[in-house]
């Protein structure tokens, strides 16, 4: 697949097919993010992987009740509320994985590990992997509480929680409003 339609291709996935990702499938993905740059070259990211449904499910468990108090003192928008109300919603949407980017806590983490997660999410993508960035549970994984159920390093913080499996069905493409562009000189 062709670097550029990797790019207009990959969708958010949110429904997938039971079939376990392989163990070398997920180490090609993490080796693909590893590849992305990062400040002064420091590589500080690292990588959880989840593949147990039960601690899937509890995590999601926690992520939905963190969410819920999170939400009555922010500006969520209203619709992301109903779902963390269903007793059957599962916040990883029953993906066979979870790749949990981490980084240490410094000036760029943040950045390197976004940069590190796109490599990850267009890699699947040409792998024909289905993907999605799972902002409700990235709030609780931030928690001490989060922090140790992922049994991460002091000094890490957890950044991009993915989902990754056997898409279920095709994604459309999601109509993109036009740049904003502010051209000097």
């Amino acid at each position: 697949m062709e670097l550029i339609e990797a790019i207009y291709g990959r969708r958010a996935t949110r429904h997938f097919t039971k079939e376990p990702v392989t163990k070398s499938m997920i180490e090609t993905l993490i080796d693909a993010a590893i590849q992305a740059p990062s400040a002064v070259n420091e590589q500080p990211w690292h990588f959880t992987v989840v593949q147990d449904p039960a601690l899937l499910d509890r995590i999601s468990d926690a992520a939905k009740t963190h969410m819920l108090k999170v939400m009555e003192t922010s500006d969520y928008p209203h619709h992301l509320h109903g779902p963390l109300h269903e007793p059957d919603f599962q916040v990883f949407y029953h993906a066979p994985a979870l790749i949990v980017i981490s980084t240490l806590t410094n000036d760029w983490g943040i950045e390197n590990a976004s940069l590190a997660a796109q490599n990850l999410m267009l890699s699947a993508h040409a792998h024909g992997l289905g993907t999605c960035w799972i902002g409700f549970s990235q709030r609780w994984l931030e928690t001490e509480e989060g922090k140790t159920c992922l049994d991460l390093p002091p000094g890490y913080t957890p950044v991009a929680p993915i989902i990754v499996g056997h898409p279920s069905q095709a994604m459309p493409p999601v109509p993109r409003n036009p740049p904003r562009l502010h051209w000097i000189g």
